[in-house]
């Protein structure tokens, strides 16, 4: 690996089957041997032929953003399996308070991919690819427990409401890392309820840290700096690193600097909760109806939408958008078009 985190990969031998997204990512590496290409990768799969209803936009990195009928958005990533057990079992043998001995075993065994991204301003960014374990993050992550959590989403608020960064200098990424790595090195019985104030002050505390040092160890492999590519601006620092110091001498009021939280202190808590069950329902509803629409094209790519699956879908659907348009009718909403409704719960 040239850049900690990174690869080249290099042609051995063909198989009997090769995608074309994979056999035209092929370049010559100026040896007489075949490289393949993170770069062109990304391309030929942006290339692809658009389904009903969907619009592509440009890529992002190794992700493809697109909009489904107009409101569904998702990034996709295409990736390689990756065989590392040194990376793997030299995280594994760390000593850690989290995760326990059977979630490390099962992140292990969840193995890594390979993303096509290089290494920013490396003169071989186009052909390098970036090991990632993102099965065995979501793993780690649904091993957090609630105040850990919660932790993570005020940590995302803050970003967001507070930070505001303009290309993801820092990211809900640079943040879930610092959450593991707190988790790993401190007992788990400490993260209580009555402990998230202290927490999110540590955590605020390490993120500001990290700024001023421009070092934050990647949690999987450590020796991979999440800050070093983060094109981070000398004035955009000294900003976040007085705006950190300025909440973590506030103490428990940096709180209400979020407006999400201010608002829930005085919103009535049970609309609150109905509304956000909702919400989330349609928004699982949603994933699944995107997943069953892959399996429901065929070979033109065009989707069966008598599948009994996706009328199912498509009726609950409708079942809660209207269950939220008569709820604000009879709480004096004036508001009655569906669609926008619809919309509105999903922004």
């Amino acid at each position: 690996m040239s850049y900690h985190g990174h690869c080249g990969l290099l042609l051995e031998r063909r198989g009997t089957t090769i995608l074309n997204q994979v056999n035209d990512a092929f370049c010559d590496d100026g040896y007489g041997r075949e490289r393949l290409s993170s770069d062109l990768f990304v391309n030929n799969w942006s290339n692809e032929d658009l389904v009903e209803g969907e619009v592509r936009h440009e890529r992002a990195g190794p992700s493809i953003p697109n909009t489904m009928d107009g409101y569904l958005h998702s990034d996709e990533v295409h990736a390689l399996p990756y065989y590392c057990p040194s990376i793997l079992s030299k995280w594994a043998s760390r000593p850690r308070h989290w995760p326990p001995p059977e979630a490390v075993q099962r992140v292990v065994s969840l193995g890594a991919v390979l993303t096509p991204v290089g290494f920013k301003g490396s003169e071989h960014q186009h052909v390098e690819w970036r090991v990632c374990f993102n099965a065995g993050e979501m793993e780690l992550i649904s091993n957090l427990n609630a105040t850990q959590t919660k932790l993570y989403v005020l940590l995302k608020m803050i970003k967001n409401d507070v930070l505001h960064p303009r290309k993801k200098e820092v990211s809900s990424y640079t943040l879930k890392n610092i959450v593991l790595w707190m988790a790993e090195n401190n007992p788990q019985a400490s993260f209580h309820t009555k402990s998230i104030l202290q927490w999110l002050h540590e955590a605020l505390d390490v993120l500001r840290g990290a700024l001023i040092t421009l070092e934050l160890p990647y949690y999987m492999i450590p020796e991979r700096n999440l800050i070093a590519t983060s094109g981070l601006d000398e004035e955009q620092q000294r900003t976040w690193i007085s705006t950190i110091t300025d909440m973590l001498n506030e103490g428990p009021k940096m709180i209400l600097r979020l407006p999400k939280i201010r608002k829930a202190l005085i919103a009535h808590p049970e609309p609150l909760r109905w509304y956000s069950g909702r919400r989330i329902e349609l928004e699982l509803l949603l994933l699944m109806r995107m997943n069953r629409r892959v399996i429901c094209r065929d070979e033109n790519r065009k989707i069966d939408f008598t599948d009994a699956i996706l009328q199912a879908l498509k009726r609950r659907i409708n079942e809660v958008i209207t269950d939220v348009c008569v709820r604000m009718i009879m709480e004096g909403s004036r508001v009655i078009n569906a669609q926008a409704i619809f919309h509105r719960i999903l922004m």
